[in-house]
């Protein structure tokens, strides 16, 4: 870029910064003269919501002005930090997390998966009796039927003690569901449980990222598990990893309310196998089978040399699709901004673990009402709850009578 350009450029984006500390940064409640002011008993308390500053503005516009719209620099770099982040072989970016489990689920479906280990129409995924819609949606899409385990009232997640009954020699091939509210679920349990049927384990982490379970190191180690994930300090006695990264693949959201945000999208993480990152690009890229990222041609080195079934000899590969996929790309724009928000999710989790002990602090006189008890098998929340259970009996409240004062006072 010229010497006048790069100053222009400098220049905007310097604008750029002082208009959103004035436009975003200063609207917002706060304790110091900068911000709004913040009335108790009026001001609105959102449970969630995006948290940025005038860095993720300016890389947004600062992208834009590259005007590279596609998933590109951006993406790749974003998709690079997520895996070390997490501690996986990779991710990969889509437009959602809805997007992310359709991905997750469609991979398992590849033909060029042995016949034993592939969903195929008929077939069934577990996966929980209530939770997000978009969980099961792809097991359906995929021709599969899901076989529902009822949720632990205290804790939102799977009956583990239930997969037994669920198993159907032959029929079964994975299990698929989400740690609820950021709280996991029993993951030695169903670990355990794939590893001795040979089962897919499909993690949604979009309530989750960040948070973290431990598994005493013997039982890790023979379920395959041996080390802890990055900036995770050893014990000495147990293996600690982040949620989303016990199974084979995982998901992630990056809707507004989620951990951190970019606008819209999603990321599918392959924990271990190589391969499943190659058939998920596929689905989400129209389905094609070259693997040649975006701008690059004959990475395999023999692209006019393949024998594909019944094509020509020399087909093309770069034009051959072996899968009837979509496109389920993000903007590279929406990756400046999810970089900046990486960068940020230590501090975001931490907030989230403050806010939770506040309020928890806070209603530890209605404990007789609402049960915070930490599950046995988590190591932390990460995500405060607005919806506590109610233990069995409690009078006073009810599960619809909350939800309606929330809707009421509070934005969702």
């Amino acid at each position: 870029m010229s010497s006048p350009l790069l100053k222009l450029k400098e220049e905007i984006l310097r604008l750029t910064r002082e208009y959103s500390k004035l436009a975003h940064v200063a609207q917002r409640p706060g304790t110091d003269t900068s911000r709004a002011p913040f009335i108790p008993g009026e001001t609105t308390v959102p449970y969630a919501g995006r948290v940025f500053t005038e860095d993720e503005v300016e890389a947004a516009v600062g992208s834009t002005l590259d005007f590279w719209l596609t998933l590109g620099p951006e993406g790749e770099a974003f998709e690079k930090e997520l895996a070390t982040f997490l501690g996986v072989k990779y991710s990969l970016l889509v437009n959602s997390g809805s997007s992310a489990n359709l991905v997750a689920l469609s991979v398992l479906t590849t033909h060029k998966l042995p016949d034993h280990k592939r969903v195929k129409p008929g077939d069934e995924v577990i996966t929980v009796a209530a939770g997000f819609p978009t969980t099961v949606a792809p097991i359906l899409q995929s021709g599969a039927i899901p076989v529902f385990v009822d949720n632990d009232p205290a804790t939102g997640n799977i009956r583990a003690d239930q997969l037994e009954a669920a198993f159907r020699q032959g029929k079964t091939k994975a299990v698929m569901i989400a740690s609820a509210l950021g709280n996991p679920f029993d993951v030695a349990s169903v670990l355990e449980f794939c590893r001795k049927y040979d089962l897919w384990l499909i993690e949604d982490n979009c309530d989750a990222l960040g948070c973290t379970y431990s598994m005493p190191i013997e039982k890790a180690k023979a379920l395959g598990i041996t080390e802890n994930s990055p900036g995770i300090a050893e014990n000495g006695t147990h293996i600690t990893r982040y949620t989303g990264t016990w199974g084979d693949i995982s998901t992630q959201s990056f809707y507004p309310p989620h951990h951190l945000t970019m606008g819209e999208g999603g990321a599918v993480n392959i924990v271990s196998r190589p391969p499943l990152k190659t058939y998920a690009e596929s689905f989400r890229d129209w389905g094609r089978d070259c693997w040649c990222p975006s701008g690059k041609d004959n990475s395999c080195g023999k692209r006019f040399g393949w024998n594909l079934g019944e094509l020509p000899p020399g087909y093309d590969h770069k034009y051959t699709y072996s899968h009837l996929g979509y496109n389920l790309k993000p903007l590279d724009p929406q990756a400046a901004i999810g970089r900046k928000q990486l960068l940020k999710l230590p501090a975001f989790i931490q907030a989230r673990e403050q806010n939770w002990e506040y309020l928890r602090a806070g209603l530890d006189n209605l404990s007789d009402v609402f049960n915070f008890s930490l599950p046995t098998h988590a190591t932390a929340w990460k995500k405060p709850s607005a919806d506590p259970t109610i233990p069995e009996g409690a009078t006073g409240f009810g599960v619809q009578l909350l939800d309606r004062f929330v809707a009421d006072h509070y934005e969702a």
